[in-house]
């Protein structure tokens, strides 16, 4: 599986897949900078009368739900329509999964009308979006990934997305198969961005390897983990973090990455 992982990896600096992001005000610079930094190309693009012409061209697609307002949702479904007609990935981003009844009917509608491919999410959004009774801060988990494992598993389960509850461990749940990754760097919570730019990988992977994206979620998960602990160990706050993170992510070696690649693969009864 790490070899399988680092060839992903080394293939997304020479196939530089095209990444098309309906994503939050907060994290474009940052996502966008990421996606070049690992190899592939980022586009933002929301206007409607440009949906299908922007999916047409790129590999996947990441639905981020972070800044919502009607004219954006209408150039999510737009954007969703044509990806599923293509056959070509999408990624929900489910930010702040639980905060506002106006936030979780959209959710409701991607998910249950829409087929997403991969789900990515703190603890609490892939609770509160399993329909757990949850508390949450805004957009900051306050729970464990530990605590959310059954959550993700129904969520596979009903829509047959691949499932990553990312956090301390990061964890990627398809079907009976469970990844669990522990890297990564608690400095990494302090920059804003950082669980919306693992997203953004998350699509880069999938329009590298649209066959499996259980490996394609498992292996930008194993990017982003080994990138940030690297950056963290060098850095002296999170400034800093976020100029080395970005490098790291474009001048990881396989020694590097294999000698620090934390890696659990499980298997698990499917629970709805």
């Amino acid at each position: 599986m790490k070899q399988r992982i680092w060839n992903a990896i080394a293939g997304l600096r020479g196939a530089s897949p095209l990444v098309h992001s309906i994503t939050n005000y907060v994290v474009m610079n940052n996502t966008a900078n990421a996606l070049l930094a690992a190899g592939a190309s980022p586009i933002m693009a929301h206007a409607h009368q440009e949906m299908k012409d922007m999916v047409n061209i790129a590999g996947a697609v990441v639905i981020n739900i972070g800044t919502l307002d009607e004219y954006w949702v209408e150039s999510m479904r737009l954007a969703i329509r044509q990806a599923e007609a293509l056959k070509k990935p999408w990624i929900l981003d489910p930010v702040g999964a639980g905060a506002s009844p106006y936030r979780n009917a959209v959710l409701k509608e991607l998910i249950g009308i829409y087929h997403p491919s991969v789900i990515r999410g703190n603890a609490s959004e892939i609770m509160a979006l399993a329909q757990v009774s949850v508390q949450t801060k805004g957009v900051d988990s306050v729970h464990q990934t530990e605590e959310a494992i059954g959550a993700a598993m129904h969520l596979n389960a009903t829509t047959g997305a691949v499932i990553c509850v990312s956090g301390a461990t990061d964890t990627v749940v398809h079907q009976a198969k469970r990844i669990s990754l522990r890297n990564g760097h608690p400095l990494m919570s302090r920059i804003t961005g950082m669980g919306c730019t693992a997203t953004a990988l998350i699509a880069a992977f999938c329009a590298l390897n649209p066959e499996n994206l259980f490996e394609a979620t498992t292996a930008a998960m194993a990017l982003m983990g080994v990138s940030g602990e690297m950056a963290a160990a060098v850095s002296s706050g999170p400034g800093s973090l976020q100029m080395h993170f970005l490098d790291i992510l474009s001048t990881l070696t396989e020694e590097e990455f294999n000698a620090r690649l934390t890696l659990e693969e499980t298997y698990a009864t499917i629970q709805t």
